[in-house]
């Protein structure tokens, strides 16, 4: 399978075939990807592009940077859940010398602004806003930097909520970035949940860097007290488990509380709020390029 069983570096490349190229880059990335480079027939790299520019290929090749240690059978069984494909397109696996390549994407990486005072930024760039709401993070083992269509639309809405004495559930955390961001825009306590135990170390690595551990707890879907009720509970993940989780959050979410579910293509988005309209009533749908952002408060009853 290898070229050179000491070679530092695997990279994974499929072709976007049956599925969009953001669904193969998000499910690279929660399989533990360190960087996803997206590129065309003509080979032109393109390293998680900024909000606002997909790009537009014939032919899209979607690459995952793992490293060397990592069981690449293991990532092809993650990748093939998270998509919920029986099988996956050809896949191609090369080794590669050392270079720093989570420096190279880096370069690709600026401080962000999502709304009027959130920022999340780089540990290696000054923020641009010292007396901004400033989240620091650096990219990493686990999914989430800001720059993604989901994760900006999240930011955004917690950017102007009201999170003052709040409690919020973070599901499918990743990198835990929006469980920091509403930590520090006011909630009083943030649970971040994710099944991949790299995310919740990431998580906590990121909490302890922004000075809201105190304030984050970090647990397995299944370790979740199991009478514990949010005011908020947010869900960038894909269509498909949303749907399979739509019992779970009616439990999780207090009557009147606020559910935000993200990670969602914009033709898979009714029949997701279709599987929600038990127990929420939705209110608003935001969208960038082909995500949408769904709103929603849950019924005061849902018992007739």
């Amino acid at each position: 399978m290898r070229d050179d069983a000491t070679a530092p570096w695997l990279q994974l490349t499929l072709e976007a075939i049956e599925h969009a190229p953001e669904q193969l880059e998000d499910a690279l990335l929660r399989a533990g990807a360190l960087a996803v480079t997206l590129a065309d027939a003509g080979d032109r790299p393109v390293l998680e592009p900024a909000p606002g520019q997909t790009p537009l290929w014939e032919r899209t090749l979607v690459t995952g940077l793992f490293d060397a240690q990592t069981d690449i059978e293991v990532v092809k069984g993650q990748l093939r859940r998270s998509l919920r494909a029986p099988a996956l397109p050809e896949c191609r696996l090369i080794a590669l010398e050392e270079r720093d390549w989570v420096r190279a994407w880096m370069e690709h990486f600026h401080p962000m602004r999502f709304g009027r005072r959130l920022w999340v930024c780089p540990s290696c760039q000054a923020p641009p806003a010292p007396a901004a709401v400033n989240v620091r993070l650096d990219p990493g083992l686990a999914f989430g930097t800001g720059t993604h269509p989901t994760t900006a639309l999240c930011l955004e809405w917690l950017e102007g909520a009201e999170l003052s004495g709040k409690t919020v559930l973070d599901y499918g955390c990743g990198s835990g970035i929006l469980a920091l961001a509403a930590a520090k825009l006011g909630a009083e306590r943030v649970w971040a949940v994710d099944i991949d135990p790299q995310a919740l170390m990431a998580s906590d690595d990121n909490a302890a860097e922004n000075g809201v551990e105190d304030r984050i707890e970090l647990s397995r879907p299944e370790e979740l007290p199991a009478a514990l009720q949010v005011d908020i509970l947010l869900a960038n993940i894909l269509a498909g488990t949303l749907v399979q989780l739509a019992a779970e959050f009616g439990r999780r979410v207090k009557p009147g509380g606020g559910l935000v579910l993200s990670g969602i293509l914009e033709q898979h988005a009714d029949a997701v709020q279709a599987a929600f309209a038990r127990d929420f009533r939705f209110a608003a749908r935001s969208s960038r390029e082909d995500w949408v952002l769904l709103e929603s408060a849950r019924k005061q009853s849902t018992r007739l």
